[in-house]
């Protein structure tokens, strides 16, 4: 267990002693920066010593790879209710393996794992385990990379919900809803593109490399509508093949995100802040702009790991947060679900036991094998390794965020962190046999 001296939310903790026990806290306080230390760069003095598991972040200046890393890793299975919105539960009486998981993180500690940052669990609605390491805090954003789709996705989600599009709108096409737009400068076939291709990766856009260079070189092209009218006007030819192909790039998320900028009162921006991020009480994020001014629609935003969790928590509950359907029901099942097959070539954080990798709208699904058993995971993927995993079958979510290249999350999550939670159906296995069938 961690103690939380005089149940303050900054804590400097000890490693793991053992499976089973935890040196306790001291009570030397944690070292916390002020407003102007932060502000003016104190970060960056090499003389002192982080071991807090958060601190003040409120400066736009202060750049996540400029924190210090951890001394030591931040590792609670009995966690302190910090009243942000999330249900507290405790690992081994709320669900899971105590001992497995514990084991889990000495190891990602002492670097046997991915470079992780954070390793959050929860289980049947409640946050059981939270643990940081290296660049983790509590209360300091993560970069997400392409995460940012996913939460792009929800953004539309929202506008659906508050009436300002239809499920119905879904199979209409994106032009219809930009009315700024000359159709007779777009290449043929642009009005084929439905909200429902772009949410699932499949619009049929391709544009060159040098394409996109003139581009960056002519940014006046790129703002606000304009950004379309430039993909749209100078694509190749929109043809029905290209429709039915799955394409990672090919523009998807910013067409999302033009159509949501365009439908709700005000901004996008706005619309995210108040009607999607606020209402979850998510208030300490970053979302910049993308070329066109608007909210970057496939990167650039930044969350705490915690915020993550709100946003699988909406995402496993059907929509709802707090009892109130934020997202239409219909709208998480479409993205939660394997709409399409993309093949299992280089699936992000795979190995030897995830399979049949899909997508949804702007998820990635895929199968995770424990034993002779499958359990469909849906995931929010970025680059470095930031990770929401839903197991709706275990009611389970996972969310990681590391600085890995080539991580292996989804893996682990599947070998490691699952059996934890299905223990009870393999009671005889132990060792490297545990979650999976007896030999013979």
């Amino acid at each position: 267990m961690i103690l939380n001296i005089n149940h303050k939310p900054i804590v400097a903790i000890a490693l793991l002693s053992s499976l089973s026990s935890f040196a306790q806290q001291s009570n030397n306080p944690a070292t916390e920066a002020t407003a102007d230390q932060v502000q003016h760069g104190f970060w960056k003095n090499p003389n002192l010593k982080y071991t807090a598991t958060e601190w003040p972040v409120d400066d736009d200046d202060l750049k996540f790879w400029d924190v210090p890393k951890l001394e030591k890793a931040f590792i609670d299975t009995a966690l302190t209710d910090r009243n942000d919105g999330l249900v507290i539960g405790k690992l081994g009486v709320d669900g899971g393996d105590k001992d497995m998981i514990v084991k889990l993180a000495q190891e990602i500690a002492d670097g046997q794992h991915d470079e992780i940052d954070s390793l959050l669990i929860t289980h049947k609605g409640k946050l059981v385990f939270e643990s940081y390491y290296s660049w983790g805090r509590a209360n300091l954003t993560h970069p997400q990379a392409s995460a940012t789709k996913t939460y792009t996705g929800l953004a539309l989600g929202r506008a659906i919900q508050l009436g300002y599009l239809t499920m119905a709108d879904l199979d209409k096409p994106v032009v219809s809803f930009l009315k700024e737009l000359d159709p007779t400068k777009l290449v043929a076939g642009a009005e084929k593109i439905t909200l429902h291709n772009a949410l699932t990766r499949r619009t049929g856009i391709r544009i060159s490399e040098e394409q996109r260079e003139e581009f960056e070189k002519n940014p006046d092209q790129v703002k606000g509508q304009r950004l379309v009218l430039t993909i749209l006007g100078q694509s190749e030819p929109i043809t029905s093949e290209n429709l039915n192909s799955f394409s990672y790039g090919a523009y998807s998320t910013e067409l999302v995100m033009q159509v949501i900028d365009a439908v709700v009162p005000g901004s996008a921006e706005d619309f995210i802040k108040n009607e999607l991020l606020g209402k979850m009480g998510i208030t300490t994020y970053r979302w910049l702009p993308g070329p066109s001014g608007l909210p970057a629609a496939g990167w650039k935003s930044s969350l705490t790991s915690r915020a993550m969790v709100k946003l699988g928590t909406l995402a496993i509950n059907k929509g709802k947060w707090d009892g109130e359907q934020l997202i239409p029901e219909a709208f998480i099942t479409k993205s939660t679900n394997r709409i399409i097959t993309t093949g299992d070539y280089k699936v992000y954080g795979g190995g030897k036991d995830i399979s049949n990798q899909g997508y949804g709208y702007l998820w990635w699904t895929a199968d995770m094998k424990v034993g002779d058993k499958s359990y469909l995971s849906a995931s929010a993927q970025g680059g470095g390794g930031q990770f929401i995993i839903l197991i709706e079958k275990l009611d389970l979510m996972v969310v990681v965020t590391s600085h890995e290249r080539h991580p292996s999350t989804l893996q682990l999550t599947a070998e490691r962190i699952l059996p934890a939670f299905i223990k009870d159906e393999f009671p005889a296995l132990e060792g490297p046999y545990l979650g999976q069938k007896p030999p013979g």
